[in-house]
């Protein structure tokens, strides 16, 4: 707790009760974000793989031209992301019917059965094409249901961080993805310099499975179930507290008090019902055109153009050799993953989630300028050295990524999923994660077409995405509210929806439970007659 105290500053860490920090809560979001790093692998393996010579022999590759070759390559990247858009769609109805818990594990079994349908394919275009469809399928879902399931658990003070940890666990798969590939085109030979990286994404699947047999459902999908008992069960577990303690009782009134008010507005349960009150309601609506905007700009940074195409990037910035630029790619990864580590630890229920946002977009955008003027102006030159500033622009490069890291990267994912309603939720979560999905597919396979019509090098492409990043920074201090230390069912009042006046805020009850058994201690010690 004093760890805690000393780095995460929010109102809601100074009076909530120390026990509710425990590892439990910290293992069970671990587990869950396990569906982050199938994604992270996947991106990573896919964009070194498109590169290595064998998959280019043995998909034909290498005899096409170099626009048929990227129309190719980006076709076999996308169409992963067809299947995640749709899977973060379904998702939502199917995790509402039978829990996150099992929604999570049959994440796992659909991306191993792509994973297996990938490396089988030999040569087969077709079964590729397939086995990344059932992936992206696993993926979607996973994008929708573990920041979901993690917010659905998480105290109110480090829920940021730990909703984050989905993008942690992202990176942190992107970037192992980056030195497989590297080992696989230095160790390996043959078909196997490809197979074993893609066989490799089955290995966060096969630890998501066992993570979720191990967890427990969501207790405040249970409430919406109106499974009270399970719900005041699971809930004092993960809170590490008795289910009598003034806290768990505050946090199970207001679960209470939320979704009265939201049945007592759109009483059924169809689905017609639920598109009612998502857009008839001015509160839910607001909070899902939020969340749809920042996963169309999230996507807009160009973060993953760099992620699907990292090797093609840095040899188009003069790093020559497939050893090298998978290397230079290898290099990304880890700064990806520190900056995302620092920001989880330090700033993302400290310094708040608008915030982040702000200085990051105007961050980013300036190191997308930078490359798109050193392309443009000094494009380095087959053959011959880096130049001073071609140095420049890889660092440009790695600090971008840091800068996606601490904000639009892990914000996002917070902020989507801790805002809606708990009837909404799922299905906000939901339009967010397909929309991340739809807009990751778009620049997935524009980028590779981008970089080489767009100008000589493709210098406009960065132009075009930095152009993006400095616009979001309007979006975010004009429409985003800041929500760092607010409770999940406290949200509704945070967009004008709901009052509590009749219920006492969870820190503070459990704080005046303190000061009553404290004081009742003290006048059994005061008074000898109570011997």
């Amino acid at each position: 707790m004093g760890f805690l105290q000393r780095i995460v500053r929010n109102d809601a860490m100074k009076i909530d009760p120390p026990e509710i920090y425990s590892w439990r809560v910290l293992l069970l979001a671990c587990s869950a974000c396990f569906g982050g790093m199938l994604f992270g692998m996947d991106i990573g393996i896919i964009g070194g793989v498109l590169t290595l010579p064998a998959f280019e022999s043995e998909f034909g590759i290498a005899g096409l031209s170099k626009t048929d070759a990227a129309n190719l390559s980006a076709n076999i990247v996308s169409v992963m992301q067809a299947g995640a858009f749709a899977g973060a769609l379904i998702a939502n109805p199917i995790s509402d019917r039978i829990g996150r818990k099992p929604g999570l594990f049959m994440v796992s079994v659909l991306t191993i059965i792509g994973v297996v349908f990938q490396s089988a394919s030999s040569g087969k275009l077709a079964a590729m094409y397939i086995g990344r469809f059932i992936s992206g399928l696993g993926l979607g879902a996973a994008t929708m249901l573990t920041p979901t399931y993690i917010s659905e658990n998480a105290p109110r003070a480090i829920r940021g961080a730990l909703t984050g940890l989905y993008q942690l666990f992202e990176t942190t798969g992107a970037m192992l993805a980056f030195w497989i590939n590297y080992g696989s085109l230095l160790h390996l030979e043959g078909n196997a310099t490809w197979i074993v990286p893609i066989s490799m994404q089955a290995l966060p699947a096969i630890l998501l499975a066992i993570g979720m047999l191990l967890c427990h459902e969501s207790p405040r999908f249970l409430a919406r179930r109106d499974e009270w008992e399970k719900a005041s069960s699971i809930l004092a577990k993960v809170r590490n507290l008795p289910i009598e303690h003034p806290y768990v009782q505050t946090e199970l009134a207001e679960m209470q008090a939320q979704l009265e008010e939201e049945r007592a507005l759109v009483g059924g349960n169809s689905f017609w019902d639920i598109q009612k009150e998502m857009w008839t309601i001015s509160g839910n609506r607001k909070r899902a055109l939020i969340s749809i905007f920042l996963m169309v700009c999230q996507q807009m940074t160009g973060t993953n153009a760099i992620n699907y195409y990292a090797p093609t990037i840095f040899t188009d910035l003069g790093v020559t050799g497939n050893a090298n630029s998978l290397f230079a790619t290898g290099v990304y990864g880890i700064c990806k993953v520190v900056g995302c580590a620092l920001f989880l630890i330090f700033l993302a229920d400290s310094l708040g989630r608008k915030k982040s946002l702000l200085w990051s977009a105007i961050a980013m955008g300036l190191m997308m300028f930078y490359l798109g003027f050193y392309v443009r102006f000094d494009p380095p030159k087959l053959g011959s050295a880096v130049p001073p500033a071609g140095y420049v622009a890889l660092v440009a490069v790695y600090l971008f990524a840091v800068f996606f890291q601490f904000g639009w990267g892990p914000v996002c994912w917070i902020y989507v999923s801790e805002i809606p309603t708990a009837r909404l939720r799922g299905y906000n979560v939901s339009l967010a994660a397909a929309t991340q999905w739809l807009f990751n597919f778009v620049v997935a396979r524009a980028t590779p077409v981008m970089l080489t019509t767009v100008g000589n090098g493709g210098y406009g492409t960065y132009f075009i995405f930095g152009s993006f990043c400095f616009s979001m920074f309007f979006f975010v201090w004009f429409f985003i509210p800041e929500t760092k230390g607010v409770s999940l069912e406290r949200m509704d009042e945070l967009f004008g929806m709901a009052e509590f006046k009749d219920i006492e805020d969870v820190g503070v009850a459990a704080q005046h439970a303190g000061h009553e058994k404290a004081q009742e201690i003290q006048i059994e010690r005061l008074d000898p007659r109570s011997a």
